[in-house]
């Protein structure tokens, strides 16, 4: 079986890798739900016991999948999922609601969606900028106290905003992205998360597939891949970015390993506390990101990554604009 990892000090335990279920609904190509729901099961055959899905992936469809995926399985399945970015019927995006009616509502339509009574992890997607933290992880902790959720968690929140919202209510895990291109939570955000007992969850540590190598130019990308929209994929970047994957190819030759596995291997070695989680809506890539586990790098091969990949070496920013100004910074 997978080993686990403890959340930080939260007490809550999950497989050592996760299984990021977003791309299954939406943004990555066409939805296939037969092959969606056969990764998930192969995941958790392989003891890979944490799901991660939010209301907006899909506009709802994404936890309707996931609880379609886990009826009958309940046990040993750490469901997490997210509120807070505001979707229309349409799927236009509304914006970002923290308020303490609009968390209460989210989470009975989470718990409908998923077909559970309760959610293990339940974090706020972004941080909403004119809702006091505080009264946001307020309302938060009163579902704990209802049995609706266990465990609370933030998403991209700022290392100021995670001391603030842990004061009210013990915060069990962050969920960032981190990946070798993607290093900034190194500076502050880690180090706050590890002294409060936090867990970290780390989305897109393949940088969005980019780092397995599998793309040799943008155009590789599929029509109606949100990918082309992401300045790191366009262009001069992509050409740029394309430089770094070759020493990651070159780390897995000498181990007989995938760029995958080389780039996830990365992520497990930053601490006991930092749990992937890669997504994917394909069998064969969730064995072959569980056997990631078993790649040790050794410190030959941690200098040389480190050499190519230092912080801030990517070209471009990890969203558009729009994107990036989300981020709770």
């Amino acid at each position: 079986m997978m080993t686990t990892r403890e959340l930080g000090r939260s007490g809550l335990r999950v497989s050592a890798m996760g299984l990021g279920c977003m791309g299954m609904s939406e943004f990555y190509g066409a939805a296939d739900e037969a092959q969606s729901v056969a990764a998930i099961h192969r995941a958790l055959d392989l003891g890979m016991t944490l799901l991660d899905t939010a209301d907006m992936y899909g506009v709802g469809r994404n936890e309707e999948l996931v609880g379609r995926a886990i009826a009958g399985r309940r046990d040993g399945v750490v469901v997490a999922t997210k509120f807070g970015n505001v979707r229309g019927p349409a799927g236009e995006f509304l914006g970002v609601d923290g308020s303490p009616a609009y968390v209460r509502e989210a989470c009975e339509k989470s718990l409908r969606r998923l077909g559970i009574a309760t959610i293990d992890l339940y974090y706020q997607h972004r941080v909403d900028p004119n809702v006091p933290i505080e009264e946001t992880v307020g309302a938060m902790s009163e579902l704990v106290k209802a049995g609706k959720v266990r465990y609370l968690g933030l998403s991209e929140a700022a290392a100021a905003t995670i001391r603030r919202a842990h004061a009210v209510h013990p915060i069990a895990a962050l969920q960032t992205e981190y990946s070798l291109w993607t290093r900034d939570v190194e500076d502050e955000i880690l180090p706050a998360v590890r002294a409060l007992g936090i867990g970290f969850v780390a989305y897109s540590p393949l940088g969005r597939g980019f780092l397995t190598g599998a793309y040799a130019a943008p155009g590789d990308i599929p029509e109606g891949d949100h990918r082309r929209n992401m300045p790191r994929f366009q262009g001069e970047n992509f050409v740029k970015n394309r430089a770094l994957v070759d020493v990651v190819r070159e780390v897995a030759r000498k181990h007989g390993a995938t760029p995958s596995q080389v780039a996830l291997a990365w992520v497990l070695s930053r601490g006991d506390d930092v749990v992937p989680i890669p997504g994917t809506k394909r069998v064969a890539f969730v064995e072959e990101n569980a056997r990631a586990l078993d790649l040790r790098l050794d410190a030959a091969d941690l200098e040389r990554i480190e050499a190519a990949f230092p912080r801030g070496v990517a070209a471009g920013t990890r969203y558009a604009a729009a994107g990036m100004a989300a981020l709770d910074r």
